[in-house]
């Protein structure tokens, strides 16, 4: 005996015999239910078909435009960069992998630094964009920014 020829029980179920009376328990409508288009012989609809309802795909409103080729950035403000500062999580040198260590970023995300709340810490910070204002409050605290590719 091997692996090969090993078989559960009841592997092997047999295949369901319609409309072979009342007996055997799939008699009369042979498991299509009562009237309508699906138990009709021959029946072909469709998933997505709504029997000549306006469809769903037809019904809701389309607007807008997605750029495929638009780059996500994930948003780091520099009061968030401030508080794992005062906390220790970070230091004053941070890299892309100390924020994404930290917990702020994911391996694979863009960072962009944003300029929502205040920093005073003198820092130096390397991210893959900027804001103006980011930058500005940054600079005014006696820090850097390093933009990278």
């Amino acid at each position: 005996m091997k692996l090969h020829n090993l078989k559960a029980p009841d592997s092997h179920k047999k295949r369901k015999r319609v409309g072979r009376g009342q007996g055997s328990g799939m008699g009369e409508q042979s498991g299509r239910g009562h009237n309508g288009q699906k138990s009709r012989s021959g029946s072909k609809v469709k998933a997505w078909f709504e029997g000549g309802q306006m469809p769903l795909q037809r019904r809701v409103p389309k607007f807008g435009f997605k750029n495929p080729f638009r780059t996500e950035f994930q948003a780091v403000n520099v009061q968030k960069i401030s508080n794992f500062v005062e906390a220790g999580k970070l230091s004053d040198t941070i890299t892309i992998a100390d924020l994404v260590n930290s917990g702020l970023a994911d391996d694979n995300d863009r960072i962009k630094l944003l300029g929502t709340g205040e920093i005073d810490t003198k820092i130096s910070i390397e991210v893959h964009a900027c804001s103006g204002s980011a930058r500005k409050k940054v600079e005014d605290a006696g820090g850097s920014v390093e933009v990278v590719n």
